[in-house]
């Protein structure tokens, strides 16, 4: 998968109008001879199935070769900024999880109770707002009229180690990790809610609230283990799109991560570093897949016999 993955990026960039090596990308006055040996320093005078057998060889070395913008090495730059990323959408999906798990089950056991209605409004609000727009608001109003929360940036403090740094890393990520919550908990409420339904139609919840277990009971043994294997499948599938919105809200609010790499590199044609990112991406995509099969298979024993 991820090799096809990577040829399908690597046809679709070399497909894509201009480079960086283009007549006046780099500089007005450059000569085509000029160009010339650029591409040939980075290779790219060679055919495209050359170019990219020789970058696929040299990513399994962990190369993935040198930024043609800043000339540093792509895994060097992405190494630096990938941490970020990672803690961004590590804790935004923990959120979106315990979120939709609660309003869902509890929209579903008081169905058409006014917490039911506020949740679908809540729901409907949440993947039909932009996550872009909804973050140019909340910036207006929490960061520019009231003041509370920074505008952009990690950092306002500088990095000595104490506690003071790392609570306000933690302040400058509450509005990014909260838009990204908020766009993510609408669908998967709502599906949470609908299978809680179809559970609690079940025969087998039937027979056992007639043997008069609690309510707590019921739903610690009965509905969470089986809502726990569709939500977790779920969110294994959500994870390309949960980091593929992270290049929006890192460009918005200024996070050096890679996101905010990814969309410089785009518009300066950097292909090296987008290649790489594209590549981590899909790994980190894949490997979140296989996690939430592990995980199945620890639930339930016979998830692989399906």
């Amino acid at each position: 998968m991820l090799f096809i993955i990577s040829l399908i990026s690597f046809i679709a960039i070399n497909l894509a109008p201009n480079s960086f090596f283009a007549s006046g990308e780099l500089n007005p006055n450059i000569t085509p001879e000029a160009i010339d040996n650029l591409k040939e320093i980075y290779g790219l005078d060679k055919a495209l199935h050359i170019q990219y057998f020789s970058w696929l060889f040299s990513i399994i070395n962990l190369d993935f070769g040198i930024s043609f913008s800043s000339g540093i090495a792509v895994k060097n730059e992405i190494l630096s900024r990938i941490s970020v990323t990672l803690i961004l959408n590590t804790v935004s999906m923990f959120f979106i999880f315990v979120i939709s798990l609660y309003l869902g089950i509890k929209a579903a056991l008081n169905q058409n109770s006014f917490f039911d209605k506020f949740v679908k409004q809540l729901s409907l609000l949440s993947f039909s707002m932009p996550s872009f727009y909804l973050a140019l608001i909340l910036v207006l109003i929490f960061s520019i009229y009231f003041e509370i929360l920074p505008i952009a940036g990690l950092h306002s403090v500088p990095n000595d180690g104490s506690l003071s740094y790392y609570l306000d890393f933690i302040w400058h990520l509450i509005l990014p990790i909260f838009i990204i919550v908020f766009a993510g908990i609408g669908s998967l409420t709502l599906y949470v809610r609908a299978l809680t339904i179809e559970i609690l139609k079940s025969d087998y919840i039937f027979f056992v609230k007639a043997r008069g277990l609690s309510s707590k009971i019921v739903l610690k043994n009965y509905i969470l283990p089986n809502l726990y294997p569709p939500i977790i499948t779920l969110l294994g599938l959500s994870l390309p799109g949960i980091i593929g919105g992270s290049v929006i809200l890192e460009t918005i609010f200024s996070i050096d991560g890679m996101g905010l790499l990814f969309y410089q590199s785009a518009l300066s044609h950097d292909y090296p570093v987008i290649m790489g990112i594209l590549i981590i991406g899909a790994f980190l995509t894949l490997v979140g897949n296989i996690i939430a099969d592990l995980v199945l298979l620890k639930l339930n024993p016979n998830y692989n016999e399906n």
